[in-house]
């Protein structure tokens, strides 16, 4: 074991001081040569073999005796195998003299090959051998000196190659010795120095040598690259030194690289380092000279020498010029950018070059680039004569003149000039395009005096006239004024093609075409329906041709299929014809289905707990029915509404399970696909069994219920839906049960999920429950009947009172604001008697819209009819209700709100008490009595310096007034218009001051009677209507369940363009109050902002007096800004 470890040591302290060597060359083999440094060659054919014959002979003849040696063994190798061996990599700071010994024996006296030695300096490549053996094999050791003068921080590394000649035989080597002092009988050489000369130039390197030059010293110049020189000539230096002169002669690019001198002794080879050899390339320049002046015996040139091919730098600069005939040749010295060529010939043309020099012999280029000029002329005596216009076309003139004669133009040669100006036609909307020219090149012997112009612009004024110019001047004719012919029109803009589509109706509009090309005299539109979502449609008769008159741009397509796309090819056209066809595509949208009629809102049978209902197909419109649906909705006491209610359908799909936890009243119990419903069929509701994932849970007898039917479309992103009430069931009082009652939710696992029937008690016999029918509907009649008789005494109490209410206008606005006040107050209490429970109410519509926001992930459009199929309405779930409104309204100061909202409102109220009230600023228009029929109020009016003036009318005094006044928003100058609610007299001038504003949304918060007070004036049409030189059409109406948005195409004479209104009519926000629900307000605002385009004008918000609610909308939308922008806000400071 001790042994083991003593060994082990041993190796280690032996790789230790390995790693640790810096090697020196020397290496006499006897150990292994790696631990000299020695490796082999990677690339070559064969390796060097280590051999020692000191301690036992060789049993081979040919191999020498008593040495330890590398040798490569050729015998059995193919001629021209190369075998290598390196040294390592040495870095000397001293002269140093290199030793090795050579063997070479060869079997039937033949040559088993030769040594190459090379020197490799730095990391450069192999290049050529400095060294290499001659001669017949000497079977004998022989030493070679290398005399190597490559110094720190250079190193250089000796290579060792054996090339085989394919006889058999061995080469070897012995013994490297790196001696500290110079070779006794090489000479050493001093640094040599790089050498720059011109391409083409003999490079000329001196070598010193040290020593005296002897007759067996072989000087010679080499190159990386293979090239090599002899030596020229050798002069002494001094007694200890000589220099050899070598050439490199007729140098290109190619011979540029690194060179070295070597020479060779009888006894070894002295070595250089390497000296580069740049071969310079005379500077050319790239662009011939530029002429800046030309003269009749001058020429005025610049260098133009910046950039040239070749090597600089620049030390001459010459210019050549000579006549193209080359009787006349000239070079002179230029010192500067330009320069002035003088003493010249006219009307004669020269080339002229650039020659530039650079530093050393042959430094000066071949010339660069001519530049061909011509010398001036004397000026012409007179312009062209006799010009006149031969033929017009529409793109294309043909004027004529005078020829010429030589006693005219003054030169051999000269230059005609055909200048003319565009000139578009149509009175202000003329347009001038920039000066053209066309230069003609005629000689005095032309013979057709005549030029024709084209790529000219039809239906274009143009003005013209001729330039003769020769080098020393210019004479011109006298302008001729022209218009070119009509031409057939460019294609109409395809982006200008806007494409707003409807259910039924596509409203296009475009722009004239960039090039009309004369007068526009009218349009062709062709349409043609190419698909539909709903594939049984047939819409062969769905294609027709529109002519429009040449001053619309703007049709409205009507009669058209719900879900379908058009394709619409329009041209425009001329006197000349139409021009190339423009082709867009639109898709209508879809409609909802049409449900079909029920006579009456009557079961086929009734029990306790199920309805039986009849089932019946549904007909598309636009895109097939994807599936129908069942809604149950518990009947409760709602709020009381100055409108009867308007039935919705039901987007958002809701399990019974769910239905209560979430607080709605409606469930779905039931959902077929479409497939499945292609005739009618009854259908029990409360049956207990589950229909697509929907549970029909038994009804509960002693609650009312609707039972609604709605089929849903969904096509192109879009769903529409349209419901229509088939049944109900009243309540029964818990004595009048038949049965007892027992509701079992379906578990899982049971067979009712898969439609089967669940236990449930026995079905009441048909006699009795038609007696309870009966009964009940007897106590409901006369329930009914005493209801009408109350409300009738009510009616005629409270219509005395507003009477007198009628009177009292002055304290309308602030009375408004006060009960709004005391509303808010009021519900606030409602919602708790604690501070701390402040948000519940929000909390609460967070968790319903959640859910709501869960269960429909994309809008919904829905149509809703009690019993007819003639009114088409709209409803879209808010997308943007969901808890991040809830959360910026929280974030305007939650804490601040709670505190404010203790004490029953104490808060709310002693701030809106302190708002100012009464006048604060001029209404002297306002007042004006030609304007004071126009405010609806006489004490809420517009002020003069923020009210909007409309264009006045001409012979109208006042018609520049409407009671409206400019809102800021949150960094948005002018963003709104307050305004009262238009009255009879005023709502011609409010379509006047949406168009004059370029407004795109209406926000209306008020209903048009209210109390049975008319609140504000119908203002829209329910289809098309002119207000004066307006026309309003109705596009579509949308039904939601707190608010209308309605869709206008309003034109004005003479304007051509269709603009698109919305308007956004919010319905549940009661006179002297506040809305119904805060989210469904905040969802409106959202809705009116995210329809609002960026680039229109202010929008238009109005109530009845433009004050009250006007004003609160506006500051909730500020503040949801403000809120976003800054994390809060101040009520008050916003107000």
């Amino acid at each position: 074991m001790d042994k083991v470890l003593t060994c082990f040591f041993t190796a280690v302290s032996l790789l230790v001081s390995v790693r640790g060597q810096v090697f020196k060359g020397d290496c006499d083999f006897e150990r292994p040569y790696s631990s000299c440094g020695y490796s082999q060659g990677r690339d070559d054919d064969l390796d060097w073999e280590q051999a020692n014959t000191l301690d036992k002979p060789p049993t081979d003849q040919w191999m020498p005796k008593d040495s330890a040696f590398m040798m490569v063994n050729t015998s059995g190798r193919f001629g021209g195998q190369k075998a290598l061996l390196l040294s390592p990599q040495l870095k000397e700071n001293d002269t140093h003299c290199v030793l090795f010994q050579y063997y070479v024996s060869g079997r039937e006296g033949s040559s088993p090959g030769h040594l190459n030695v090379y020197v490799k300096e730095n990391s450069s490549p192999l290049g050529m051998p400095v060294w290499n053996t001659s001669g017949p094999p000497s079977h004998s050791w022989t030493q070679v000196e290398l005399a190597i003068s490559i110094y720190w921080p250079n190193f250089y590394q000796i290579v060792f190659e054996v090339v085989t000649s394919g006889r058999r035989g061995l080469i070897a080597i012995k013994n490297v010795i790196l001696l500290g002092h110079q070779c006794m009988s090489t000479p050493h050489f001093q640094t040599i120095k790089g050498v720059e000369v011109n391409a083409g130039q003999t490079a000329t390197f001196h070598c010193t040598v040290n020593g005296i030059h002897k007759d067996n010293f072989n000087l010679w110049l080499q190159g990386i690259n293979g090239r090599e020189a002899p030596m020229k000539a050798t002069k002494p230096w001094n007694n200890r030194r000589f220099i050899g002169t070598f050439d490199v002669e007729n140098t290109t690019k190619g011979d540029s690289g690194r060179y070295r001198c070597i020479v060779h002794s009888g006894t070894g080879v002295g070595v250089t380092n390497y000296g580069a050899l740049t071969i310079k390339q005379p500077p050319v320049p790239i662009a011939p000279p530029q002429l800046t002046a030309v003269g009749a015996t001058y020429l005025w040139i610049q260098l133009n020498a910046n950039s040239i091919n070749g090597d600089g730098p620049i030390v001459n600069r010459e210019v050549e010029y000579r006549t193209l005939s080359g009787s006349m040749y000239d070079l002179q010295p230029v010192d500067k950018a330009t320069h002035k060529i003088g003493h010249l010939d006219p009307d004669t043309e020269y080339e002229i070059s650039v020659l530039l020099t650079r530093p050393l012999e042959g430094g000066t280029g071949a010339p660069g680039p001519p530049l061909r000029a011509k010398t001036k002329c004397a000026e012409p005596m007179q312009g062209p004569r006799h010009v006149e216009v031969v033929d017009v076309q529409a793109r294309q003139v043909t004027v004529r003149w005078e020829a010429f004669g030589y006693n005219v133009t003054r030169c051999h040669s000269y230059n005609l000039t055909v200048q003319y100006r565009e000139r578009g036609v149509g009175g202000a909307g003329e347009q001038e395009q920039g000066q053209r020219r066309e230069e003609l090149c005629v000689d005095t012997l032309s013979a057709t005096p005549q030029h024709t112009i084209h790529n000219l612009t039809p239906f274009t004024n143009l003005s013209l006239r001729l330039l003769l110019r020769n080098p020393e001047g210019s004479k011109e004719s006298p302008d001729i004024h022209l218009q070119t012919d009509e031409d057939v029109p460019g294609a109409v803009p395809l982006d200008s093609i806007q494409a707003s589509a409807y259910e039924e109706k596509i409203v296009l509009k475009w722009r004239e075409p960039a090039q009309t090309y004369g007068v526009i005299i009218q349009y062709e539109i062709s349409y043609k329906a190419v698909s539909s979502f709903d594939l049984a449609l047939d819409l062969s008769n769905q294609s027709g041709r529109v002519v429009k008159l040449g001053n619309e741009t703007s049709h409205v397509f009507l009669g058209l299929y719900p879900g379908s796309t058009y394709s619409f090819t329009l041209r425009a056209s001329t006197a000349k014809g139409y021009g190339p066809p423009t082709i867009t595509q639109a898709t209508t949208r879809i409609s909802a289905p049409s449900m079909p009629a029920y006579d009456q809102e009557t079961s086929i049978n009734q029990t306790d707990s199920t309805v039986t209902i009849l089932l019946k197909p549904a007909k598309s419109r636009g895109a097939p029915i994807s599936v129908y649906q069942v809604v149950v909705e518990e009947e409760r006491p709602r709020r009381a509404r100055g409108a009867a209610e308007i039935l919705r359908c039901y987007p958002l799909p809701v399990h019974f399970l769910n239905a209560s936890q979430l607080g709605s009243r409606y469930y779905f119990s039931a959902q077929f696909p479409a497939s499945q419903l292609q005739s009618a069929r009854s259908f029990v509701v409360g049956d207990n069994k589950t229909y697509s994932s929907f549970w029909n849970a038994p009804l509960l007898p002693h609650k009312s219920y609707s039972i609604y039917y709605q089929a849903v479309s969904t096509a192109n992103g879009e769903t529409k839906i349209d419901c229509v009430r088939v049944a109900s069931k009243a309540a029964i009082l818990l004595t009048q049960l038949t049965t007892p009652y027992l509701r079992v939710a379906p578990a899982a696992g049971d067979s009712q999920l898969t439609g089967a029937a669940t236990h449930k008690p026995d079905a009441v016999e048909p006699e009795k429950q038609t007696d309870h029918t009966v009964k009940i509907a007897g106590v409901i009649a006369g329930i009914l009947l005493f209801v009408i008789i109350f409300l009738g005494v009510v009616l005629l109490m409270k219509k005395r009172k507003l009477a007198k209410k009628r009177k009292e206008t002055l304290s309308s606005t602030r009375q408004e604001m006060t009960v709004m006040v005391n509303s808010m107050d009021k519900s606030y209490t409602e919602q708790g008697t604690s501070c701390d429970d402040a948000l519940s109410f929000m909390d609460t519509h967070t968790l319903n819209t959640n859910a709501r926001s869960a269960s429909s992930p994309s809008s919904f459009t829905l149509k809703s009819n009690t019993l007819s199929k003639t009114l088409p309405n709209s409803y879209y779930p808010d997308p943007f209700v969901p808890t991040a409104i809830l959360d910026e309204s929280q974030a305007m100061g939650s804490d601040t709100s709670s505190l404010m909202k203790c004490s029953e409102g104490y808060g709310f109220k002693e701030e809106y008490e302190s708002f100012f009230e009464g006048q604060s600023a001029p209404w002297d228009s306002a007042k004006k009595e030609e304007n004071r029929m126009k405010n609806r109020y006489g004490n809420i009016i517009a002020y003069d310096h923020s009210r909007v003036r409309l264009q006045a009318l001409e012979g109208e005094q006042g018609s520049d007034y409407i009671n409206a006044n400019y809102v800021d928003g949150y960094h948005r100058p002018n963003h709104y218009i307050a305004t009262q609610g238009p009255m009879q007299e005023t709502v011609i001038d409010f379509w006047r001051m949406v168009w004059q504003e370029n407004t795109a949304t209406i926000v209306m918060v008020t209903n048009l009677v209210e109390v049975g007070r008319v609140k504000c004036c119908k203002y829209w049409p329910d289809d098309t209507e002119l207000y004066r030189d307006m026309k309003v059409t109705l596009i579509e109406t949308q039904l939601l369940s707190e608010y209308v948005i309605r869709t206008f195409a309003v034109e004005k004479r003479g304007a051509h363009e269709i603009r698109e209104i919305r308007q956004f009519h919010f319905t549940g926000w009661p006179d002297h109050g506040v809305p119904y629900h805060a989210t469904g307000l905040l969802g409106f605002v959202r809705r009116v902002k995210a329809k609002n385009p960026a680039n229109a004008g202010p929008m238009v918000v109005h109530c009845s007096a433009g004050a009250g609610r006007t004003g609160c909308f506006i500051v909730i939308d500020i503040m949801l800004d403000m809120a976003r922008a800054e994390g809060g806000g101040s009520t008050s400071t916003t107000v």
